[in-house]
């Protein structure tokens, strides 16, 4: 009997292919652990026919248990808004047994208006997806503020299912807000009250006393020998500077608590301290003011003329402004005030992408003032082109029968 051995180039090559099977085999096993274990949800088969992509059977069910999980609503529909799914934490919020949500419209839990709205935002969302603040209609007649934040799903395997939505409550931010404006109110009323106790100390006590210690350097000057020139002199310097200490003690007095805004209103007031600025600086001030049928809310008035004093101390302060315009008018239902400047403008922020205004010290009390009494302030500032403060305040339906023009 003959055996026949391989000769040694033969044996190598047996050793390398035996070497590569038990790679493979090594791959393949290590691909079935990570299949067994979760950690894999799709394959790429390459074949006759191309690379095909596989999704595994039952890998969605580690999914659905984090949607269901979340503390916050879940939602996939349709383009005709129908919902394919829903998570128990929608349900929840809308106050629906959760078989009765799944299969129904998402317009059965909006309001008309909000209807409307994400319709539209529906159609146009881009693919890196949107946002929406609205109100749930819950079952029984509740409402419940939201943010929807909307994606386009590109592939599930729900049939038919191509947006997907994940829904927040936001009643304790809501609530939250509503204690910051209420504390924000408490803060502005206090800030008042602390000005016009100030204003009053002031003008009945530190006025007085200036007063009379001008009168009393008159006075003393006055009884001084003519031979004593240099003293004469200088007596009437120190009561040319005590008057003016007054004068000015007096104007902070009336910055503090405008009896003129009490008595007058508010397009008195804005005159005053508008031609006060132009004195003071040397600044013209152009004043373009409408006749207000009737007397604004006290709130609306005083915010607009604090906000005035913010504004003119800026341009005083900053902004190297050749000249300003205000310009009050009465838009239906709403009162505008316009502040313009042609100044050095405002400083805009380098790290952000789309640079903002600073908002400095001025500006977010000017901000709050216009929010405390409901209205918004938009700023527009360019350098070197000057800087544009428009202040928006919707007024009560029965203002104007309130507060009437007095007599």
């Amino acid at each position: 009997m003959k055996i026949l051995l391989p000769k040694s180039s033969s044996r190598a090559a047996l050793s390398r292919q035996a070497t590569g099977l038990r790679a493979q085999l090594a791959e393949s096993e290590e691909t079935l652990r990570a299949i067994r274990t979760g950690e894999v949800d799709t394959l790429m088969v390459t074949g006759k026919a191309g690379p095909q992509v596989f999704t595994l059977h039952g890998t969605e069910h580690a999914y659905r248990m984090l949607i269901e999980s979340m503390n916050e609503g879940a939602l996939m529909i349709t383009g005709g808004e129908t919902i394919l799914f829903a998570n128990a934490c929608f349900a929840r919020m809308v106050n629906c047994p959760l078989e009765q949500v799944t299969g129904g419209s998402l317009r059965r839990f909006l309001a008309s208006t909000d209807r409307r709205r994400i319709g539209m935002l529906l159609k146009r969302v881009r693919p890196a997806g949107g946002k929406i603040h609205l109100l749930l209609q819950a079952a029984g007649g509740g409402q419940l503020p939201v943010q929807i934040s909307i994606r386009h799903v590109a592939r599930t395997a729900l049939p038919g299912a191509t947006i997907g939505m994940v829904v927040t409550d936001l009643s304790e931010s809501r609530r939250s807000e509503e204690m910051l404006q209420a504390l924000s109110r408490r803060l502005v009323q206090a800030q008042e009250a602390e000005r016009g106790r100030v204003a009053l100390e002031l003008h009945d006590h530190i006025t007085q006393l200036l007063c009379a210690i001008l009168v009393r350097c008159q006075t003393l000057a006055d009884k001084l020998p003519a031979s004593a020139g240099a003293a004469r002199a200088e007596a009437h310097k120190l009561r040319e500077l005590l008057g003016q200490t007054a004068v000015e003690v007096e104007r902070i007095s009336r910055d503090l608590r405008p009896s003129v805004l009490a008595e007058l209103g508010l397009a008195a007031v804005l005159r005053e301290t508008c031609l006060e600025f132009t004195v003071r600086t040397g600044v013209p001030i152009q004043l373009v003011c409408v006749k207000l049928p009737a007397r604004l809310p006290g709130e609306v008035e005083l915010a607009l003329y604090r906000i005035l004093q913010e504004a003119l101390k800026n341009v005083e302060q900053h902004a190297r402004a050749r000249g300003v315009t205000v310009r009050l008018t009465r838009p239906p239902g709403k009162v505008q005030l316009v502040i313009l400047d042609n100044g050095s403008g405002l400083k805009r922020s380098k790290r952000a992408a789309h640079a903002k205004v600073n908002a400095g010290l001025g500006l977010l009390a000017m901000r709050e003032r216009a929010t405390y009494v409901g209205g918004m302030l938009l700023v527009k500032s360019a350098r070197p082109t000057g800087t544009q403060i428009n202040i928006l305040i919707p007024l009560p339906p029965k203002a104007a029968k309130l507060n009437p023009i007095p007599t």
